[in-house]
């Protein structure tokens, strides 16, 4: 066994001249993972496969140049204020409407232009009883990306002598507003660039998802997944129906939609704490991957708009499907559907979200 460790060293320095961190991160078992101040992102995840051999599992850059070059891919960053779409850039809150940041066509995505992605946080390293931790901070003013209200946000990404990776977030605000934070991970349990993950078994415990219309925005349903390329309900191959006729996957170009493995939930929590909402298998390296989470809904994205023009750590240029993003979030479009799950946030209460990627390894 390895003795915990966190180590900071220099990561360059973001466009606005603030210097950036990275932080070295070792648990007992010998995982490791590294992540930067600019996006609050992960940068790297490394776990043993059925052979003990510790290997890469999520897509990064080996420098922050690399980031700062693919802005659009937010290759493991924190997203919000809003994680994933607005449609038009319209916020209704409290009888006024509220115009954001168009960066995805007519609508809104991720937090705007300059989202949490792309801002330089405050962060520390600390030491808990679960394992060694970096504890990220950062306050958005009123106005920013045209969002009501200052928000202070705390997250903090911890690597457990348990074998997981562990988000937590909180956020309180001086004003109404919306709030709905999600990390935005690659994963590929296999080989990272060099093999795609269609062969990649997942489960999604959910019976229900959100279809979308035109720029991918919900249309408000709530729909079954049976007799759908939606139903995960059992280990299935991710590119075992991929390429079906099916509208939302033409639509989307393959997966790009929002699970309910929940309902009912504010921004303040989920009542109940974590639950298992998906597995994830790498056939190859026999490596695997549960998510647990308090959110109500869980965005699978396939890596549909990988497109090779991003070349990401030790070289690879990233593929179509080269990995998959599992985002535990509220539902997109949220503030447009009176019928999802609310996100609005007031002064007094507190949002608090927690995820973990818990790894391990099938035989």
């Amino acid at each position: 066994m390895k003795r915990p460790s966190v180590e900071r060293r220099p990561f360059g320095t973001a466009p606005g001249g603030e210097a950036v961190a990275l932080f070295a991160l070792t648990s007992r078992e010998g995982l490791t993972a590294a992540v930067m101040s600019y996006g609050a992102t992960v940068t790297s995840l490394r776990a043993p496969d059925r052979r003990g051999r510790l290997g890469e599992v999520v897509l990064g850059h080996d420098s922050l140049e690399g980031y700062l070059a693919s802005p659009r891919v937010y290759l493991g960053t924190t997203v919000g204020r809003y994680a994933n779409r607005i449609a038009r850039g319209e916020l209704p809150l409290e009888g006024r409407t509220f115009s954001l940041a168009r960066n995805d066509g007519e609508n809104h995505l991720h937090g705007g232009s300059r989202g949490f992605d792309k801002v330089v946080w405050a962060a520390d390293a600390a030491e808990t009883s679960a394992g060694v931790a970096v504890v990220f901070r950062h306050r958005s003013p009123d106005g920013d990306e045209g969002y009501p209200g200052a928000l202070s946000v705390e997250v903090s990404y911890t690597l457990t002598d348990a074998g997981e990776l562990v988000m937590d977030a909180a956020a309180t605000t001086d004003a109404v507003t919306v709030c709905n934070l999600a990390h935005h991970g690659y994963f590929n349990l296999d080989q990272p660039a060099r093999r795609d993950v269609l062969g990649h078994l997942l489960r999604i415990g959910a019976d229900r998802f959100t279809p979308v219309g035109p720029g991918l925005i919900p249309t408000g349903e709530l729909r079954h997944v049976g007799g759908t390329p939606m139903d995960f309900r059992t280990p299935t191959a991710i590119g075992a129906r991929l390429g079906s006729a099916d509208p939302q996957l033409v639509l989307a170009g393959g997966y790009d939609h929002n699970w309910v493995v929940a309902e009912g939930v504010g921004a303040g929590g989920v009542p109940g704490g974590l639950r298992s909402v998906a597995r994830l298998i790498g056939l190859e390296a026999g490596r695997t991957m549960e998510v647990l989470t308090t959110e109500p809904g869980l965005q699978f994205y396939s890596g549909n708009f990988l497109d090779g023009s991003v070349v990401g750590r030790g070289g690879w240029a990233y593929q179509r499907h080269a990995a998959l993003c599992l985002e535990t979030q509220h539902f997109p479009d949220s503030p447009h559907q009176p019928g999802f799950p609310s996100t609005v946030l007031r002064p007094g209460e507190t949002y608090r979200t927690t995820t973990v990627y818990r790894l391990g390894v099938e035989r």
